[in-house]
């Protein structure tokens, strides 16, 4: 080692830190993880996690899954609270902060529980919450990895409450009747899915004209009609221009007014508008660093900022701001840091979002390959013809697959519908080794398994070409 006492600061354990502390670590390097909350994870632990259990747990709980079979009214649990939600999701919580200690432990990377800021680009400054305690260390090496916050409605306090952001939801004592969601980001359609399932009345507020703008416009449209058949009301193409807190003979309430002269009244608020950088705390000044106006750092391919030998991964550079992207964005810094290759297959990013039903995606979409002009033809599976989805009792969704009219290489896969987030991945090892569509004609898949969509998928779009 140099004469500096660590080879590599890492300031966060979330995905990003993690995978960056224990990677270098694996190269020899002498770590050490600077995370200003007892417990390691991040959001990862807490946000990310939460969304996700909830929905199980409000699957289970309504029996949501079942229905098909034992009739609408059939539930796990009637009269369902925040309390049944979160004996779930705070066991998981604490298992995964525990798994998370022990790898970092098992890889020998040490953990400093202390705010961390700089000093200099080689000088990391610790100070407890408390400020009973300041030191500093030395580096030759850091990674940025502090995460994000949900970002705040600039308009009314969030009192956690009434009007509150996706941060604060273990605060929330009980399920509100009513619920407005502003904001149709990744979080913002979990939530509204989640609450929805529950019996909860959601209008979701967003200011463009379609769902997740940057997916396959058929799965897009496929995401807003289950959710109308669920009883959400969508307000597309719709500005907030006030949120305030009413009172009346019903009882205290929230009204959000809106630019285009609506009104929503409902029990409570969720802004979900998006994330901010957690970098307020580093003294970026004091390595000549500037964050964004979100409080975000721009990286280049490797994950290194404008100062050598500082990078930056995770949420805090940004979209698309997934665990599995953090998780690599993580690895790649440590492999540069220390002057090491990193093959990675970043063209080929695999988005999920875990609404009900789940969507996934990877590739091009329809509208990509017709503005680059490339000659393509679609394959389509419908889940209700699949026997995996019979057993289930979930048909809902369809798998479609993208790809060009002549070699006939799978250029995109789009899912809706159970275990998509699963399913994805089988399209993108796929088209990460250039295949095509044969493979899935020719290939032997388990029975009943929803896997047999691709093969079904595949059928479609060789008939589609008159094979």
């Amino acid at each position: 080692m140099s004469g500096y006492d660590y080879d590599l600061v890492v300031i966060g354990s979330g995905p990003a830190g993690q995978r960056a502390a224990i990677q270098a670590s694996k190269l020899g390097k002498h770590v050490v993880v600077v995370e200003r909350e007892p417990q390691v994870g991040g959001l990862n632990v807490t946000a990310g996690t939460v969304s996700k259990t909830m929905r199980d747990a409000a699957l289970y709980l309504t029996g949501y899954r079942e229905r098909n079979f034992y009739g609408e009214s059939y539930a796990v649990k009637d009269n369902i609270t925040m309390s049944d939600l979160m004996v779930r999701t705070r066991y998981v919580m604490q298992q995964q902060a525990d798994i998370l200690r022990s790898h970092l432990a098992k890889n020998r990377v040490e953990v400093i529980t202390a705010e961390g800021s700089f000093v200099d680009r080689h000088t990391i400054n610790l100070s407890s919450h408390d400020g009973t305690s300041n030191r500093t260390i030395t580096t030759d090496k850091v990674v940025i990895a502090v995460g994000t916050y949900s970002t705040t409605p600039p308009v009314v306090y969030a009192d956690g409450r009434m009007i509150f952001v996706s941060d604060y939801i273990l605060g929330l004592d009980n399920l509100p009747r009513t619920l407005s969601i502003v904001g149709a980001g990744a979080i913002g359609l979990e939530y509204c899915s989640t609450f929805a399932a529950l019996g909860i009345r959601v209008t979701l507020v967003d200011r463009n004209s379609r769902l997740l703008t940057f997916a396959d416009e058929e799965l897009a449209d496929a995401l807003a009609f289950h959710f109308r058949q669920r009883g959400v009301t969508l307000r597309l193409r719709e500005m907030v221009h006030d949120i305030e807190y009413l009172t009346d003979q019903r009882g205290p309430r929230v009204r959000v007014k809106l630019d285009s002269g609506k009104q929503i009244i409902s029990d409570a608020v969720m802004y979900c508008v998006g994330r901010t950088g957690s970098t307020d705390a580093l003294n970026l000044a004091g390595i000549g660093l500037e964050a964004d106006g979100r409080r975000r750092l721009a990286v280049d391919d490797n994950c290194q900022t404008g100062v050598e030998g500082v990078y930056a991964a995770g949420g805090v550079v940004g979209f698309p701001d997934l665990v599995s992207t953090s998780r690599m964005q993580g690895r790649l810094a440590a492999r540069h840091a220390f002057g090491e290759p990193c093959d990675t297959y970043q063209e080929l990013l695999p988005y999920t979002i875990k609404t009900i039903p789940e969507v996934a995606m990877v590739g091009k979409t329809e509208a990509q390959l017709t503005d680059e002009g490339v000659p393509y033809e679609i394959g389509k599976a419908l889940y209700r013809d699949s026997e995996s989805s019979m057993v289930k009792g979930d048909d809902t969704g369809f798998l479609k697959l993208l790809f060009h009219l002549e070699t006939k290489e799978l250029l995109g896969v789009h899912i809706i519908g159970d275990e998509a987030a699963e399913l994805i991945h089988i399209g993108q090892a796929v088209m990460a080794h250039g295949g095509t569509i044969d493979y899935f004609v020719e290939a032997v898949i388990g029975y009943p398994t929803l896997a047999e969509c691709y093969t079904t998928a595949a059928l479609d779009g060789m008939t589609r070409l008159g094979l």
